[in-house]
Formats: C-alpha cells, structure tokens, sequence
C-alpha cells in the first residue's frame, strides 16, 4: 500500500508534467499532424481504445479523417484508412516505414523481436527474409510440399464422410480446419502431425500444451498491452503480465527445441523444413543458428495457422450464406475437373471463379484487419501530414477493403466484382512493400485446394434457414466468435479419395 500512495502522490504527477512537456514540445516542432482526439495527460487517448480495433480506429475516421493521429502515453500513432495515403506510404516512403514496433510480447515470445515479422529493417531482417525467399517458401518448396497439403486434405474428407454418405450430417468444422491447419504447417516444419485422431498419449499431451500456449499468446498480442507505452509498469509487473508472456516464451522455446533436437537426431535429412534448414547449418552456421531457426518456425506457425483457419472458415461461411456461388463454384469444378477424378493443384490455375471467392472473403474479413503496425525511422509527410521520426504507423486494411469510393456495394459479398480489371489491385491484405507477407503464394495455394474440393466432394447447406452468424471475435486476427456449424452430404466421387 504505501508504494502505491508513493506513486500516487510523486510518480504520477511527475510523469503527467513530463508527458505535457513531451506532447507540446512534439506539437511545437511539428504543428501540421493528422487530426484526432485531445489527449489526457499521461494516458493520451488509450482510454479510447477498445476492441475490436479496425472497427475503432473507423469510427475515429469517420469523425477525423482517413489520416488521424493518436496518442499511446506520449507515443504518438498514425492510423491510415485513405487508399492514396497507403500506396504513399509503401512507394514513396518503404523503406523509412519498414521497421516494427518493439514490444514486450515480442520481447519474451518472439526472441527478442528478432523474428522476421517483428524485427526491424536490419540486416538481421534481410537475412531472415532471404532465407525465407530461397529455402522456406520459394516457389519449389512450397510445391514440394503438395502431397503433405493432398494427405491432410483427404483427412479431412474421410472424417466428414464417415455418417454423410447416404444422408446430410451436422459437422462442426472449425475444429476440423484448425487441426488441419495445425498439421499441414507442422507437417512441412518437422514431418510431425500435431493433431488427429491416430496421436499417441505424448503427442496428445504436447499437442494440448501447444494449443492452450496458442490461444494464451493471442490475447496478450496487439496493441493493447499498456506496459508497451508505459515501461514503468515493468517494475509492478503490471497484472502479471511479464510473468505469463515469459511462460508463454518458455513453453514455445521448448517445443521449437524439441523439434529441432528430434530433426537432429535422424539418420538421415528429410525434406522438412527443419532438416533442410540443419544441412544448411552444417555449411554455414553463422547464417542458420539454432535461434534464427527457431525464430523461423516460430514465424511459419504465427503467420500460417490461425490465419490460415479462419480464412476457411469465413470462406465456407460466406458460401454457405449464397447458395448460388456455391452452385457457380460447383459448376466451375464439374466442368475443369469432373467427377471422374479429385481435384489437383495442378488444375487450380483454371479454377478463376473460386480464386475470387476467396479474394472477396479475404476483402470483407482480412486475417489481419489491422496491418501489423509500422515505425518510421525517419521525419516524412504522408497525405500532406508531418510524420515525425518514431512515430507508429497504423494501416487499417479492414476499412479500406470495405470503402465505398474503392468498391461497388462494398459490404457485399459479391466475387464477380473481380471480373472487372484492376480491382485486384486494389487488394491489400497480405500487405505492400517490403514488410508485405511472405507467405501469401503459399496460403492462397492451399486456401483454393482445400476449398476446391471440399465443394468438389460434399454437398453444403446451412443448419438453419437463418443465415450463419458473421460475428467476429477480438482476437488480432479476425476470428469467428462461434465455431462454424454446417450440414454436409458426401457425392459420388468421395469415394475416390481411397487411390488419391
């Protein structure tokens, strides 16, 4: 008690007069920042802040503009939902907006922020992303990989036909699409399957552990951990924070070791991921440490899983709610592949009327709706603002991909819109510029196969004549808030899956 009236009667007024002198010396220096609320002393406008955070920061807009400021504490952040002001923001000044925003999160779970999606424009980063260009995710491994994608695939389809072949089964897929997900990343990283009905006790127990560390390290990330903008709170551990992020780190760090240690001791080096990144290391073990492998697979599993679910699971929703884009989906299949045969990789490039599904379901529910934010490394003017050195850059894809001046009827699902050309372009959730995700030929490969025959095999209908429920949950990745229901009848050409 008698600490918190010390900081109550010394700290807090102390730290209100620095934030005053900081915010009006920062006005001082640069009178021309984006528009936004007024902020208190000490706190500036995080009282504001409430999840979900696209749909905030677009009421904020709607009131300041496409370009508004706020301020974290005394960190001032520029939030961006004005198209004009994006495509600036990724030509113009790329490289003085490629680092990222150090954090306490990052700090225990991430290495140090020293992954590739969370460091800064260093020549770490640079390493990191060619190693991801040329030996995790070129265009040849991703390929290479085809037949880990078919076998989970076909998983899948042999647990929804089991009591769907002669009449329609409630399934609650959401389930289904995280473990396989979960499986084909893990798959390509060691060769190990994390999740399935076949796992023995230990790999159940590890498989529990890393789900439960997963659905811990989604609500501690974001923007939202105040200790980022108030490093003060370190010294309380505020709401114990540190100590279950450091948890968390430790519980990934074990698993990423372990799977690192079982690749080592093979006989001989597989096509993982993992094992081809230890034969590297054998020639150049400056370049692949066991950290920077570790950082990695830590970024596969963070960037490909959750993300990858619910994309799935806000596809099939979508076409749950339009019947009639399910039927062209169908129609589209029966006509390039048939019923004769399962569908390949090899024919998805035919497949031009469900890539727009799935680039109409990733316009109205990006994975990321909030892009992961940047920092400026230097003085810049984005849309004829100041944007002065450290200040955070915050772009809300979310709200762009939903804007009326970009897009016809824009909270429709409406896949023809993409007949028309140049509106890919418009296209922004995997990001632009250099920081732009890596994974993106990769998760729209196994997005559209997966997909393609699940239409392929099984009819789908809704549970109810009511539509499916399109509520988010406040996860930074946009999640859905209830598992996913459907009803499933398996046609004809399931049983094809046997000599698949």
């Amino acid at each position: 008690m008698s600490l918190l009236l010390f900081f109550s009667y010394t700290l807090l007024p102390l730290l209100a007069l620095l934030f005053t002198v900081k915010f009006l010396s920062q006005r001082k220096k640069l009178r021309n920042l984006p528009p936004g609320p007024r902020p208190l002393p000490i706190i500036g406008n995080l009282r504001l802040i409430e999840t979900p955070l696209h749909r905030t920061f677009h009421r904020f807009s709607q009131k300041y503009g496409d370009i508004f400021s706020l301020w974290f504490a005394s960190r001032l952040a520029v939030i961006i939902s004005s198209p004009s002001a994006f495509q600036e923001c990724f030509t113009t000044h790329d490289i003085a907006l490629a680092n990222r925003l150090p954090s306490l999160a990052g700090k225990h779970i991430f290495y140090d922020n020293s992954i590739v999606g969370s460091c800064s424009y260093t020549q770490h980063w640079r390493n990191q992303r060619r190693i991801i260009a040329t030996d995790v995710l070129s265009t040849h491994r991703v390929h290479s990989f085809s037949a880990i994608r078919a076998d989970e695939v076909c998983r899948l389809i042999h647990r929804l036909a089991r009591n769907s072949r002669d009449e329609f089964a409630r399934v609650e897929i959401s389930s289904l699409f995280h473990d396989l997900t979960y499986n084909n990343i893990m798959r390509m990283i060691s060769g190990k399957r994390f999740y399935g009905e076949e796992m023995d006790l230990k790999d159940l127990e590890e498989a529990k552990v890393f789900r439960e560390t997963v659905a811990e390290m989604l609500l501690h990330m974001g923007l939202s951990n105040k200790v980022d903008y108030f490093p003060f709170l370190k010294w309380f551990d505020f709401q114990n924070l540190e100590k279950q992020l450091k948890t968390i780190g430790m519980r990934y760090d074990a698993i990423l070791k372990g799977l690192i240690q079982e690749t080592r001791l093979k006989t001989e080096r597989e096509n993982y991921m993992i094992d081809h990144l230890l034969k590297l290391q054998e020639t150049q073990p400056e370049d692949y440490t066991d950290q920077v492998i570790k950082g990695l697979v830590l970024a596969m599993l963070f960037g490909g899983t959750d993300s990858s679910t619910g994309a799935l699971e806000w596809t099939l929703s979508n076409v749950l709610n339009h019947p009639e884009v399910l039927k062209k989906a169908r129609d589209e299949l029966d006509t390039h592949v048939g019923q004769d045969r399962l569908l390949k990789e090899s024919d998805i490039p035919k497949l031009t009327y469900l890539r727009k599904i799935i680039l109409e379901t990733l316009r109205l529910y990006p994975t990321a709706p909030v892009l992961i934010p940047h920092v400026s490394s230097e003085d810049i003017t984005i849309g004829g603002f100041n944007i002065p050195r450290g200040t955070i850059v915050i772009i809300n894809a979310w709200a762009m991909q939903r804007d009326p001046r970009m897009w016809s009827d824009p909270t429709s699902f409406k896949p023809e819109r993409f007949d028309d050309e140049g509106e890919e372009n418009k296209f922004l959730a995997f990001g632009r510029g250099r920081r732009a995700c890596p994974g993106e030929a990769m998760a729209m490969q196994s997005l559209s196969f997966t997909m393609g025959l699940l239409i392929q095999c099984f009819d789908w209908k809704r549970v109810s004549e009511e539509k499916v429920d399109m509520t988010e949950n406040h996860y930074i990745t946009l999640a859905r808030l209830t598992p996913l229901e459907a009803m499933c009848k398996a046609r004809p050409v399931v049983n094809k899956i046997e000599s698949y």
